[in-house]
């Protein structure tokens, strides 16, 4: 258990970012968790009160991580669906095999996703080279950049920092070892940017969609959203469907992480009240399509296309 709280604190701590490694990493916990345990679970009732526990420690680090729960309850839930089947000396093994089988499905969502977006972006420049905009890091929408450079497109990216911790220049890192062309701005710049490089596309990522179709994501998402609007530029935001959370299906609202201030300010004047949320929701109606692994399509239908693709993680 010491070790799993130890695990669970990298994720609550921030060290291990991004939903997918977030949910890659949890699962990953979870399995070695079970293997430490073995010899503590005659039955399959142990089996399942100690990875139960395991789960919640694991769901508290993080507010906003549909991934990882999805993750962790692909995995409990396929274990329960066959519990009576199940010899507990083949536990760890069907452990392994689902926690397998669902870092294939990120990754195979994360190439289909790459070869969808990839074809937002026009083959041939234009007079004016394309520019892409894009805000925080999302895994998902840097393979559709990187996708689309392999195939040879020309454009230009424009990045923001991504206040407090910056998760934009790990962004503009990949992108520009690429051989992309990137230009890195403040996040208060992004209207600014928006106007004064004429931005032909934004794309953003996704850390929890609701089965409204409206979609959390980094603080300054909505902004940028809002701008897009405003500018009449096409807003795509690129997600697995697996960052769906059907516990919003039942009237369960999707929470906003607030973070540590002194993320912000780490010796403030005595007194002074600092919030910092770590995400705002973006409204379907500033959509125009989400990129997933079934398709792009309106945000609104994410519920449908997810029962079909992934009806074990249905509630």
């Amino acid at each position: 258990m010491e070790e799993l709280l130890k695990n669970a604190e990298k994720i609550k701590s921030l060290e291990i970012q991004g939903a997918a490694n977030v949910a890659l990493s949890a699962i990953q916990f979870l399995s070695d968790y079970a293997y430490k345990i073995e010899k503590d679970c005659q039955c399959t009732d142990d089996w399942f009160n100690k990875l139960n526990e395991a789960k919640e420690i694991l769901f508290k680090t993080r507010e906003t991580e549909p991934t990882m729960r999805n993750g962790l309850y692909y995995i409990i839930n396929k274990l329960k669906k066959n519990r009576d089947q199940i010899e507990c000396d083949k536990i760890l093994e069907l452990i392994s095999q689902y926690k397998e089988e669902y870092k294939k499905m990120i990754e195979d969502a994360r190439l289909k996703i790459a070869e969808f977006g990839a074809r937002r972006i026009p083959d041939t420049a234009s007079e004016n080279q394309f520019i892409v905009m894009t805000h925080c890091h999302s895994s998902f929408v840097d393979a559709i950049l990187l996708k689309a450079k392999q195939q040879g497109k020309i454009f230009k990216v424009i990045s923001t920092e991504t206040r407090p911790r910056h998760q934009g220049r790990k962004s503009v890192k990949i992108l520009h070892e690429a051989g992309i062309d990137v230009i890195h701005v403040v996040d208060s710049a992004m209207r600014w940017a928006v106007n004064y490089y004429e931005v032909d596309l934004i794309l953003i990522g996704a850390d929890s969609i609701t089965s409204e179709g409206t979609v959390l994501n980094k603080i300054g998402s909505r902004l940028l959203a809002l701008v897009a609007h405003e500018e009449h530029v096409p807003f795509y935001v690129a997600s697995p469907l697996l960052k769906y959370n059907p516990q919003t299906s039942l009237g369960i609202l999707e929470k906003i992480e607030m973070r540590s201030p002194n993320e912000i300010w780490e010796n403030p004047p005595k007194g002074v009240k600092i919030l910092n949320p770590a995400f705002e929701t973006v409204s379907r109606r500033y959509i125009d399509g989400l990129i997933s692994e079934a398709g792009i399509f309106a945000s609104s239908h994410v519920p449908t296309y997810f029962g079909r693709i992934y009806p074990e993680l249905m509630f």
